[in-house]
């Protein structure tokens, strides 16, 4: 059986673009009975950029709610919240004394935000955000993952885990399983609403979860051209039908299609054609997501009830670090 271990950022209510290009795929991985998952909302993590407890923690309880909702099964798999770890944070210091500053100093994480702010900007960076690849390694090795899936993105970091593990292996002896990485090659890649990528950042996602209103006063915001309605319509340029062919079966996009080049078919219907599709495939997913955050305390016994599951291989491993180390 190989062990298969999965970060989620805590970043808030994950929208239409994680749904589809992680959240859905994840959990069909979890499903195959070859594999053993643990997956684990990164709330530590988010503490290099959120410092406000009250947003971190309903931006966690989303996440949970989220990945419970699109059916996580947390009987057969493990599902837990970072901070609810304490090893954690004992590994990462030992993991930073066999790491070199040069490996962190050419993290993309660290070098993308120094050059954001500029060489003279050093200042406003956290350690936090420098180490942060150190606490990636001991989210994967704590718990012997044989395999990681990864976006291209970062791809570095699991490499900077397999090289901090492989030095410890080579002066202390067999300690860590040295974790493969899974590259999502595939990714879907889902637009937002001025077709861009669907990103927080460039606040053009779409939240499922919102109420009927709002969750149709985002969908038609989407950005279109001016063709009037009664002319025939590019399908294959339209922000519009792209969402709608990533979530419809053949038949529907090919009579959408249709719809388009036919003319006499505007912006506006398609729009609302997409906003009945996403509340109908996504119905009991987004009821089940209200239900949980209305009930926090199911949350909270979800995730403790991972976090025992967690605990119990995290103390054995981390047993064997400190023994190497010469702590036991």
């Amino acid at each position: 059986m190989a062990r298969i271990l999965t970060g989620i950022q805590s970043t808030g209510v994950p929208h239409l673009g994680n749904i589809l290009g992680a959240i859905k795929p994840a959990i069909a991985l979890s499903k195959d009975p070859r594999n053993e998952s643990l997956f684990f909302i990164a709330d530590m993590h988010s503490v290099t950029a959120i410092k406000d407890a009250a947003v971190l923690q309903e931006n966690t309880y989303a996440v949970a709610a989220a990945w419970l909702a699109f059916g996580f099964d947390t009987d057969q798999n493990i599902f837990y919240r970072q901070s609810d770890i304490a090893s954690v944070c004992e590994l990462s210091w030992y993991l930073n004394c066999f790491t070199p500053i040069p490996m962190l100093e050419n993290a993309h994480s660290y070098k993308d935000k120094l050059e954001k702010l500029g060489n003279g900007n050093k200042s406003k960076i956290n350690a936090g955000l420098f180490t942060y690849p150190i606490l990636m390694a001991a989210d994967i090795l704590l718990y012997d993952a044989d395999i990681v899936p990864v976006g291209k993105d970062q791809k570095q970091h699991l490499e900077i885990t397999r090289d901090i593990a492989n030095s410890f292996n080579h002066k202390l002896g067999d300690t860590f399983v040295i974790p493969s990485s899974k590259i999502q090659e595939e990714v879907m890649t889902v637009p937002g609403t001025d077709g861009n990528k669907m990103s927080k950042s460039y606040n053009n996602f779409i939240d499922i979860f919102l109420p009927d209103k709002k969750l149709r006063k985002s969908i038609m915001g989407i950005a279109t051209d001016s063709t009037p309605l009664e002319e025939p319509k590019n399908p294959d340029t339209c922000n519009v039908f792209k969402l709608f062919h990533l979530l419809a079966n053949e038949e529907q996009t090919l009579e959408m299609r249709n719809k388009y080049e036919g003319g006499n078919y505007g912006y506006g219907h398609a729009k609302q054609a997409l906003y009945e599709l996403i509340c109908e495939q996504f119905s009991e997913e987004r009821i089940k997501f209200q239900q949980l955050m209305n009930d926090k305390a199911t949350l909270d016994a979800e995730l403790k009830k991972g976090a025992e599951k967690a605990n119990a291989i995290a103390s054995e491993v981390l047993e064997r670090v400190r023994k190497k180390i010469g702590f036991s």
